[in-house]
């Protein structure tokens, strides 16, 4: 158990999508752009799409490589949440990271793919109409433990769904607070259309 939350910590603490956007960005540090998150939605906002699909396909691919590492059972489940935080807190960053989105969407998509599947369409419904990227992320991270507590499984990946739903609803508490007040930024259409923002 112990060696798998290690193993997970330590691949989502990788600060790949930062990484990213310091050498596809021209030199850009996310942590002092826009919001300050290290998340995908920033880099958007900030560096262009081209670069933000880049970081969210690496943070995805960290919450997959944690689960396949880790091998089978219930220390698949332990990396993969581990994964989750230690995208949000990792100690290459001060503690400081993204908010958990992109990599639960790889951890998730190995252990249980249809109810992340039904996630992943929610928050591309609601991010197409509203173009609120907190707001996608907020509903599809409810639907997700909903649903795969629905739908026949393990216990473990049950609890793992809603330990990392729990914990990205609380990264998003500051989004809630701006949704509520109508002070969110929406998705901007074009690269850099926002760089000092409150947004996701």
């Amino acid at each position: 158990m112990i060696p798998a939350i290690l193993i997970g910590y330590a691949i989502g603490s990788l600060p790949i999508g930062y990484l990213v956007a310091q050498k596809r960005g021209g030199g850009i540090d996310l942590r002092r752009v826009g919001s300050g998150n290290v998340g995908a939605a920033n880099v958007y906002r900030t560096a262009g799409l081209s670069t933000a699909m880049a970081v969210m396909l690496a943070d995805i691919a960290k919450g997959a490589a944690a689960v396949l590492i880790a091998g089978g059972g219930s220390n698949a489940v332990v990396a993969g949440v581990a994964a989750v935080i230690g995208h949000v807190y990792p100690v290459w960053l001060r503690f400081k990271g993204g908010k958990g989105v992109a990599t639960a969407s790889g951890v998730f998509a190995m252990l249980t793919p249809i109810p992340t599947l039904v996630a992943a369409a929610t928050f591309a419904i609601v991010v197409a109409r509203t173009r609120f990227v907190s707001l996608g992320s907020i509903v599809a991270t409810i639907v997700l433990p909903v649903v795969e507590w629905l739908t026949p499984g393990r216990l473990a990946v049950d609890i793992g769904a809603t330990l990392v739903a729990l914990l990205i609803l609380f990264r998003h508490r500051g989004n809630v607070a701006r949704l509520l007040s109508r002070t969110e930024r929406a998705l901007p259409p074009s690269r850099g259309a926002l760089r000092r923002t409150g947004g996701q």
